[in-house]
């Protein structure tokens, strides 16, 4: 932990915001304004003058030395006081952040950027009439971001555009979320709903979960049809969906087309199968039966030992045997993912990781950084999990962006992370074309996402006004089960409210 002595009381966002700074140089961080055990002091200043321009200064003092930064920004209009606050938020970011890149030498290419979507903040620029140009003058200048990421974030953007061309009125319809809670095992990493679902079948609640999976399947494919509702994808996951047995995939499976209105204008349904050890002929037939050849088959890493090691039980050769399995079983959408950083991998790893990612060519891969989630087994036992450092883990994150461009992938969606090594990113690539609809959608919240089953999020976007209301179905199977009839209630009169009915 990092005590940092702030030199008076600021409002409690503006700390949240500051500590996330702080947090980019610094495992664990804490801005105290009493203490006597700070590690260093830091005093600011700001003043917002008659012509609406906002300066701040920072003071960072430690070990003897001192690291000074002042920062000035001109704004054309005047605006409300909540407005006003965030102008000064944002500056004293500017300030904290450069007297902290001096302290430490490190230069963060996300700049202030704190938050998971930075893609939307393009997207909201570029509504507003910008062009790309004053877009990335915007971004360099107000929030100091480099311009490899800003060539990043304008790269997702135009491909996104190109996957959905109306992509700024698609809040028109909706998309789907099922969540399946079960796994063979859960990942050290993992903080999704995974349960084992060894364990929970003899205690009946796979059985039971799966009843009540239906039922909210029925009913809420009763109100979308009785509203006419469009449905733009449905995304299978959990957990892991091809945990459960094939005959309980294709009963589900029914369930959805003969509730859901409309199954012929969905463009896209996706299924989870990132664990290797949940594919099998049976369960590949039913996903064929029902058209859906969208899938994830997910190595994470190419060697056995971090498999072991992270708590997967598959090896890399079950991974490479069911990714061609699932290919001649007509599977044409092919999803893998990788992750920069797990325990013990360095460049050689990453670099055996893509060597054997180009033998199959998945039609998307999906570039990962290990994030340390706040629940997660790795997280409560750090000691115990050796990663690389911030050099090594940006190395790795080029080399995936040489690679990519070298086997022919685009950038599609993008998103952040707290506790992401290296203040990096989480990248989705794929050959032209194959771009996953709802991954988009889900990212830059441009429409409501519907969540049915256990774990599943339910985020209501306001079709003009883009106000969030999110609700979230419990987390545990057997919570879920004695709940999910309260759940569809909620969810049905959130949508009443929604769209007026």
């Amino acid at each position: 932990m990092r005590i940092i002595q702030i030199n008076q009381k600021y409002p409690e966002d503006w700390i949240r915001v500051l500590n996330h700074i702080a947090n980019l140089f610094f495992e664990d961080s804490k801005l105290k304004v009493d203490t006597t055990e700070a590690d260093m002091k830091v005093s600011f200043q700001y003043r917002v003058d008659a012509d609406f321009s906002v300066h701040t200064s920072a003071v960072l003092e430690m070990d003897g030395k001192t690291y000074m930064n002042d920062y000035s920004i001109q704004y054309d209009i005047d605006v409300p006081e909540r407005e006003q606050k965030i102008r000064i938020k944002r500056a004293l970011s500017h300030v904290f952040l450069n007297v902290l890149e001096q302290h430490t030498g490190m230069h963060q290419q996300w700049g202030i950027l704190t938050g998971v979507r930075p893609t939307k903040l393009y997207h909201k620029f570029r509504q507003a009439g910008m062009s790309d140009s004053e877009i990335a003058e915007i971004l360099k200048r107000d929030f100091r971001l480099s311009e490899e990421k800003v060539a990043l974030l304008k790269e997702i953007v135009a491909r996104q555009l190109v996957t959905i061309p109306d992509l700024d009125d698609i809040g028109k319809e909706i998309s789907v979320y099922i969540g399946i809670p079960f796994c063979p095992t859960k990942c050290a990493y993992c903080t999704f709903p995974a349960y084992a679902i060894g364990s929970n079948r003899k205690q009946g609640r796979v059985a039971t979960f799966l009843d009540g999976l239906h039922i909210e399947l029925r009913e809420m494919g009763k109100w979308l049809t009785e509203n006419n509702m469009k449905i733009t994808s449905i995304y299978w996951g959990g957990g892991t969906p091809t945990s459960i047995e094939a005959e309980e995939m294709d009963a589900l499976y029914q369930t959805m087309y003969e509730s859901f209105p409309n199954p012929e204008t969905i463009r896209e349904v996706t299924v989870e199968a990132g664990r290797p050890d949940t594919i099998t002929p049976e369960k590949l037939e039913v996903l064929k039966k029902w058209g859906i050849d969208r899938i994830s088959v997910n190595p994470q890493s190419y060697t056995d030992e971090t498999l072991k090691a992270i708590g997967r039980h598959h090896t890399v050769q079950e991974t490479i045997d069911k990714f061609w399995l699932a290919r001649e079983s007509g599977m044409n959408n092919i999803n893998m993912d990788l992750i920069i950083g797990l325990p013990n991998e360095g460049i050689e790893e990453f670099q055996n990781s893509l060597d054997e990612s180009a033998k199959m060519q998945p039609e998307s891969l999906t570039v990962h950084t290990l994030s340390f989630k706040r629940a997660s087994e790795m997280t409560r036992n750090k000691d115990k999990y050796k990663v690389a450092d911030r050099d090594t883990v940006a190395e790795m994150m080029r080399m995936a962006q040489v690679w990519t461009k070298e086997n022919d992938y685009v950038p599609y969606y993008l998103y952040r992370q707290k506790n992401i090594l290296g203040n990096l990113e989480n990248v989705g690539y794929s050959k032209p074309g194959e771009e996953s609809i709802y991954n988009i959608v889900i990212m830059e919240e441009v429409q409501t996402i519907l969540g049915v089953g256990c774990g599943a999020s339910s985020k209501f976007v306001h079709p003009e006004t883009g106000k969030i209301t999110q609700f979230h179905n419990p987390k545990d199977p057997a919570a879920y089960i004695l709940t999910f009839e309260e759940a569809i209630e909620k969810k049905i009169e959130l949508l009443n409210d929604l769209y007026k009915k």
